[in-house]
């Protein structure tokens, strides 16, 4: 096969899979000739090129195609059999080219049933459009006034104008270039005399820099290449022995105190972290490239089944790795042909159910630290967990009385067993319990947990969390016996160190060991337990527990030794260990031993097996089934004069002990270099000196690039109690004071810190005001959530948040208590102003709640369009006060009594 046909396939194949969605766009938006357009110059360019390339069959059938579009184009209306006429032919065209690239020639056969049926469509007469009445329009009389002294009228002006002598004469050749203008039908009277001018400026310009004309012409040219898969794979795996190498070397720098090399060392270091983000960014793809055939797949579905369904798709724009994608696409499609099978009702029992016709399928995925997580939901009936409870009695997946000890979150996920089905009748598109099981089983695969929130009548929502790639991921390296071990570091919640003589100790229910933290019962497995190792009995007593979570999942990994984290090459599992689902792959450490990766979804699917058989007690096995302002989890330190402060944890980026001599002073702030970047050090209490000697512990805060270190005076716990701040602070760095552990503690308000770190970040003074009522709460950034959750909740508000504002559209139409919504108006994707808008268009309720815009640069334009939308006020992202205030304003305490 030459290049000149390879190419050819390629971009044909890139242009159908786009007229396949953008013709669905089209049926719903049969008016928008932006993408007829597009659309049109798909299918002429295929066609072109295929009368170009001698390829007969392809060329026939793309000019029918082009005909019944051309059409459309002219004013036949579009209708849902023409459409699906045309989605046939695509069908048809994508295996022509299939078996092309297979053999290398196009494949002999007929397709005059397909191109008779488009030029029949096409002849159909086209009836004739009525023209719209053109309203006659009538200008008002100018208002006339007396002219004031040294005034002149309009016509006296306008004469004066056209009596005035033209520009000076110039050169002939550059008077050339307006001739075209002058011969224009019609011109307008003023146009000739400005024009000549502006012609003379253009060649002067573009005389003076032709070079930089060219460069321009050149860039835009060639922005992109085509580089074949292997190459990047053969380069990827270059990057990944380099960063071996990288992880040799600074082992050897460990157990070395020679300074010399330590420099280049590093520098090594960063370029090698460098070229590893680069490579990797030539292997993400936007999801929505997984995404693509879905629209079609709905419509097709819904044709099938009778049903109406919207798809719903967010964050399309979100990257991963191109073997990732790959894994995915599959599991994606069969999720979403389950909902709209499964999940979405008829159109008459949605009616009989109150709901809207329509039913709605939503897809949508965000970053969230090293994972991508991905959402499958839909506003159907839900999943029957009663019959699946008793689907899986009979089918003796699990006994009645093992069925009844289960949760619901647990009783759902018997859908991914082979063969399990609730469905009443098979169909064409499900029904036979084949492809959930395959779905869990890609998706783990991959390191990925799938897990399942359903509420009988309301909908289902599945919540895939996949790595962002599969070639280098950090990890916790630990030793379990005489064996060391790689834990993913992104399944790690936090580290436990256990012993009889302290407060954490390892205790026993039916013999199984589990760990009493923060008031909850955590399963405990050891490595050299589930390798089936002897071990001494008093073993498990002492070490360090590893707390993993796997989606609602929470247990613990006891463990000998924890050394360090470390960025490992993921190498596949040899073929004869493969049937070991513990572990996920091995690596080569930087002192050359192979360790095996622990699979956290093999360590829970034993932890859950354990808990069904009585070995481990059920309710060991953390169900995050709280309410989600119910507890929190609070980082509890000293500051200032012995006095207890606490933070919640979930704004703590890390703790850090650092030595008191790699502090520096730069213009009288303390800073230290912190990876790679300076960290500016900020004390949590004014009465605290940063040490001259020793070490000198330090939380850590980041968003972004941005970090700030705060010193404290030493790390106390953690804990996990119901946040109930009960004095209010009339300082600015609290939020108020609490019980916490039967001590009186200090909840430290972050966001005073930060503009003390950076100028630019504005802060707000004090006072709170406490109102009775249900506040939504909208921000992309976790970060922004976590740290306003807990100033609303002082101020007396039950807080519930969104991080997007189609999670924001879902709380508000399913939760009715909700008073007043606060949203940042500079979110990606959908913005503040989007949601706002979409809030205005619903009926009811929704539409008139009051809305507090958040934003960090508040500009006319933003003023302007928040008083279009009805937004009651806009506030500074860290004004505290002012945002409190505001709310006060609305009282809002009065709306909720009245609604």
């Amino acid at each position: 096969m030459d290049d000149l046909l390879r190419e050819f396939l390629t971009e044909s194949a890139e242009h159908l899979d786009t007229v396949d969605a953008e013709l669905v766009r089209f049926e719903q938006d049969p008016n928008n000739q932006t993408i007829l357009r597009n659309i049109f110059r798909l299918v002429h360019t295929i066609k072109g090129t295929c009368g170009f390339l001698g390829l007969p069959r392809l060329e026939a059938l793309a000019h029918a195609a082009e005909t019944l579009m051309g059409q459309f184009r002219d004013g036949m209306p579009v209708t849902g059999p023409a459409v699906s006429l045309i989605l046939v032919t695509l069908d048809r065209l994508k295996a022509i080219l299939g078996d092309l690239e297979a053999t290398g020639s196009e494949p002999a056969g007929s397709d005059d049933d397909l191109i008779g049926a488009l030029e029949e469509m096409a002849s159909a007469p086209i009836a004739p459009t009525a023209p719209a009445p053109v309203a006659e329009i009538t200008l008002p009389d100018p208002v006339m006034r007396e002219l004031k002294p040294g005034e002149v009228s309009l016509e006296d002006l306008e004469r004066a104008f056209m009596e005035a002598e033209g520009p000076d004469p110039f050169d002939a050749s550059v008077a050339s270039a307006p001739e075209p203008v002058a011969a224009a039908p019609e011109p307008v009277r003023e146009a000739p005399a400005p024009m000549p001018v502006k012609a003379a400026e253009a060649p002067a310009k573009a005389a003076d820099a032709p070079a930089a004309s060219d460069g321009e012409g050149g860039i835009a040219k060639v922005q992109t290449i085509r580089v074949n898969v292997d190459t990047l794979e053969h380069l990827m795996t270059m990057v990944s022995e380099l960063v071996l190498t990288r992880n040799q070397l600074l082992e050897i720098a460990r157990r070395h105190d020679d300074s010399t090399y330590k420099v280049p060392l590093q520098r090594l270091s960063h370029v090698t972290a460098e070229l590893q983000e680069g490579v990797m960014k030539t292997r993400m793809q936007p999801i929505g490239n997984a995404w693509q055939k879905l629209p079609r797949v709905v419509r097709d579905l819904s044709s099938e089944l009778g049903k109406q369904i919207e798809l719903v798709m967010s964050g399309a724009e979100t990257e991963l790795d191109r073997q990732v994608l790959e894994v995915i696409k599959d599991p994606l499609t069969h999720m979403v042909r389950n909902s709209a099978d499964h999940g979405i009702e008829s159109a008459a029992d949605r009616k009989a159910s109150g709901k809207p016709l329509r039913g709605t399928i939503r897809l949508s995925a965000y970053h969230e630290g090293g994972t991508i997580t991905i959402e499958i939901a839909d506003d159907g009936k839900g999943l029957d967990l009663a019959a699946i409870r008793r689907k899986a009695v009979e089918r003796k997946v699990a006994s009645q009385a093992e069925v009844e000890r289960m949760t619901d979150a647990q009783v759902a996920k018997f859908i991914f067993h082979p063969g399990f089905s609730t469905a009443a009748a098979i169909t064409s598109v499900s029904g036979r319990g084949v492809g959930m099981d395959v779905v869990k089983t890609n998706i783990e695969l991959i390191g990925g947990v799938i897990d399942i929130n359903t509420q009988l009548g309301r909908g289902t929502t599945f919540t895939i969390k996949i790595p962002l790639t599969l070639a280098i991921i950090a990890a916790l390296i630990v030793k379990a016996g005489e064996q060391r071990f790689a834990v993913p570091q992104v399944a790690v919640l936090e580290l436990v160190r256990v012993d009889k003589a302290t407060a954490q100790k390892v205790e026993r229910i039916n013999g199984s060991p589990v760990l009493r933290l923060r008031e909850r019962l955590l399963p405990i497995v050891t490595l050299t337990g589930v390798l089936g190792q002897d071990q001494a009995a008093d073993a498990v007593d002492s070490g360090f527990v590893v707390v993993a979570q796997v989606g609602r999942q929470r247990f613990g990994i006891l463990v000998d030794e924890v050394f360090h984290t470390e960025e490992i090459v993921v190498k596949p599992m040899s073929s004869k260990l493969r049937h070991l689902p513990l572990f996920a792959g091995n690596t080569i450490l930087g002192d050359g031993a192979v360790v095996l990766i622990v699979d956290p979804n093999g360590i829970a699917q034993q932890v859950s097996q354990g808990s069904q058989t009585g070995a481990i007690p059920v309710e060991a096995e953390v169900e995050e089934v709280e309410a989600a302002d119910a507890k929190a989890t609070l980082l509890v330190f000293k500051g200032g004069a012995g006095s207890y402060k606490a933070v919640p944890l979930s704004l703590v980026t890390r703790l850090e002990e650092i030595e008191s001599a790699k502090v520096e002073w730069v213009g009288g702030r303390p800073l230290i270099q912190y990876r790679g970047r300076l960290m500016p050090l900020v004390p949590a209490d004014p009465s605290i000196e940063i040490r001259t000697s020793g070490t000198q512990a330090l939380v850590v805060f980041s968003d972004g690039e941005r970090a700030m270190g705060l010193v404290v005076d030493e790390i106390v716990d953690i804990v996990e109690e119901r946040l109930d701040v009960e004095i209010s602070a009339d300082r600015s760095d609290l939020i108020g004071s609490a019980v916490l552990r039967g001590r009186a503690t200090e909840i430290i308000n972050i966001a005073h810190f930060l503009p003390l770190a950076y100028d630019d970040w504005a802060r707000g003074p004090k006072k709170t005001v406490k109102r009775s009522s249900t506040l939504l709460l909208v921000d992309d950034s976790a970060f922004f959530r976590e740290m306003l959750s807990p100033v609303l909740k002082a101020a007396g508000y039950s807080v519930v948040t969104a991080a997007s504002a189609d999670e924001a559209v879902a709380a508000l139409l399913s939760n009715g208590r909700i008073d007043v919504v606060v949203c940042d108006l500079e979110m990606p994707g959908r913005s503040g102003f989007d949601l706002v808008g979409a809030m205005r268009k619903v009926e009811g309720r929704v539409a008139g709640l009051p809305v507090i815009g958040l934003s960090g640069t508040i500009g006319t334009e933003a003023i302007e369009r928040a008083r279009t939308l009805g937004i009651a006020d806009l506030v500074a992202k860290f004004d505290r006060s002012g945002l409190i205030s505001a709310l006060a304003e609305l009282d809002v305490a009065s709306l909720a009594v009245a609604a």
